[in-house]
């Protein structure tokens, strides 16, 4: 099974051989002999490529979790001042600016002997399939099989450009809110509801949708519509007053900054230890 995860995401048997310290014969044979053991083929062979079959994909996505619980216990029993190896981590790129340099500047000193993968996009990435150890995402999660720790709850905002806002004055209710024209955020391809304290939900008009908080900042700044988003990521442009309160009085429910994984119960300490310091940091953006 170690063989055929480490060719997994190696891409060949030569690259799972480099990174176990063995020949491509001897990961080809081990490969050879959990197909036979397990009675279904897992590769689709040529002498071009190596490709997963489908039944090759759900037995990866099954066994690579055991196997990095088993590769974890060495930390378990280590101690945070020796972590090492590799850390592969995904976040939005909006949060980037945020906890990218904490993790840089101290994070990454503290622990020299850690590698540091990290990828930033905005989309749900597949933690498994894609060999990411750690995710960290703003909202609700909805993937069930993942372990979800909630490291802090970040206030929500309604702004926009002071011209839209005195063309078309601030809604006054939450019925001439929902009227208002917005620069809408899109989670698979659909406009992201805006959620009030009360328990309303509605999905405001607009005539323009971005994928990435960058686009949509950069849209409501323009005047094309209002933006309901994270404070932290507009802090300044309300400082500045390039943007401005939409609705100061209608009450946002803050949203949840969490930490993802599928190591089950027994996490990595350097999975442990990164999470424990986004969780300061976010601390620090909760207040922003």
């Amino acid at each position: 099974m170690l063989a055929f995860v480490h060719t997994v995401e190696a891409g060949s048997f030569s690259g799972a051989a480099r990174n176990m310290n063995t020949t491509p014969s001897a990961v080809s044979k081990s490969v050879a002999r959990l197909e036979k053991r397990i009675g279904s083929r897992l590769f689709l062979r040529s002498t071009r490529a190596l490709t997963l079959t489908q039944d090759g994909q759900q037995f990866f996505e099954h066994v690579a979790p055991l196997l990095r619980e088993l590769d974890s216990i060495d930390d378990v029993i280590g101690s945070l001042s020796s972590l090492n190896g590799r850390l592969r981590v995904t976040m939005p790129s909006e949060l980037a600016p945020m906890l990218l340099p904490g993790i840089f500047n101290r994070f990454a000193v503290d622990y020299p002997a850690l590698h540091l993968e990290i990828g930033l996009t905005d989309r749900f990435v597949n933690l498994v399939s894609e060999d990411y150890d750690v995710a960290f995402r703003v909202g609700f999660p909805t993937e069930g099989d993942l372990i979800v720790r909630k490291l802090a709850e970040l206030p929500m905002v309604l702004a926009a450009s002071p011209d839209l806002v005195n063309a078309l004055g601030r809604p006054a209710s939450v019925t001439a809110l929902e009227r208002f024209p917005f620069v809408r955020f899109l989670v698979d391809r659909k406009p992201l509801p805006v959620r009030l304290s009360d328990g309303t939900v509605f999905t405001p008009p607009g005539r323009v949708d971005c994928d990435s908080g960058t686009g949509l900042i950069q849209a409501a700044r323009c005047g094309l519509g209002a933006v309901y988003l994270l404070r932290c990521l507009v802090a300044e442009d309300l400082e500045q007053e390039r943007l401005v309160e939409l609705a100061p009085d209608i009450v946002l429910p803050k949203l949840p900054l969490n930490a993802l994984h599928a190591f089950g119960k027994t996490v990595p300490l350097r999975v442990k230890a990164l999470c424990e310091f986004v969780a300061g940091e976010a601390g620090k953006l909760a207040e922003s």
